[in-house]
């Protein structure tokens, strides 16, 4: 069994593992769990030996909790990382990396910001209260693991725009954060379209320049920015 590269579950007490066919079980006398987060790391271990990978699935989503492996082929890797991580070359590089990331993060955000406000498509009148929402919803929806609409890459920008700006104001006005929403099945999907659909209506009275109150909650929420 030593010998064997497995994929286990996380069991309780955590110095146990639950094997495939859900026995419970210690890993090898001489392993450690090394803690997920590295990744080259994580497979630096896994590939200089034996090796029980530590993972845990709720829904679609499989989590990692880190990988049980002998100590001192840990302790060997670890030390090797971190002399690498030390050096200046790799610090040159992880400048580079970091500087390409914000700099393709700023790309995407303007053109997010874009896609938000020709999805706005607000009258002449209102055209410096779109630009300003357009910014207010970009900001909020772009940041990198911010988890929203604007993260994925499975549907267009121009999509993705539309859903974030809903989603903006669903939060921004209505009052839907304070809203007690029964716990049965697709009533907080019913709820939302139908916010939704408030929300769609409020964008067709800018669109078409119509006049508004100076307590209309999109200009208010504006105006709190």
């Amino acid at each position: 069994m030593t010998e064997q590269n497995r994929i286990v579950s996380p069991t309780f007490p955590y110095d146990m593992v639950r094997l495939e066919d859900g026995t419970k079980t210690r890993p090898p006398e001489g392993w450690a769990l090394l803690k997920p987060g590295d990744a080259t790391l994580t497979r630096r271990v896994k590939a200089a030996g034996p090796s029980w990978t530590v993972q845990e699935k709720k829904g679609r989503k499989t989590f990692s909790h880190g990988v049980w492996a002998p100590a001192e082929i840990i302790e060997r890797e670890t030390k090797r990382r971190e002399a690498e991580q030390a050096s200046p070359a790799y610090q040159r590089r992880l400048a580079a990396d970091r500087a390409r990331r914000a700099k393709k993060h700023e790309e995407y955000a303007e053109d997010f910001e874009a896609a938000v406000f020709d999805f706005l498509d607000f009258h002449s009148r209102y055209r410096d209260l779109a630009k300003t929402m357009a910014a207010a919803i970009a900001a909020h929806a772009t940041p990198v693991g911010s988890g929203t609409v604007a993260r994925t890459r499975r549907i267009p920008i121009e999509e993705r725009a539309s859903a974030a700006t809903i989603a903006w104001m669903r939060h921004q006005t209505t009052a839907y954060d304070d809203m007690k929403i029964a716990r049965v099945k697709g009533k907080r999907r019913e709820v939302r379209r139908e916010l939704a659909q408030r929300s769609k209506a409020l964008l067709n009275t800018y669109r078409k320049g119509l006049d508004t109150p100076e307590n209309c909650p999109l200009k208010r929420a504006l105006a709190s920015i």
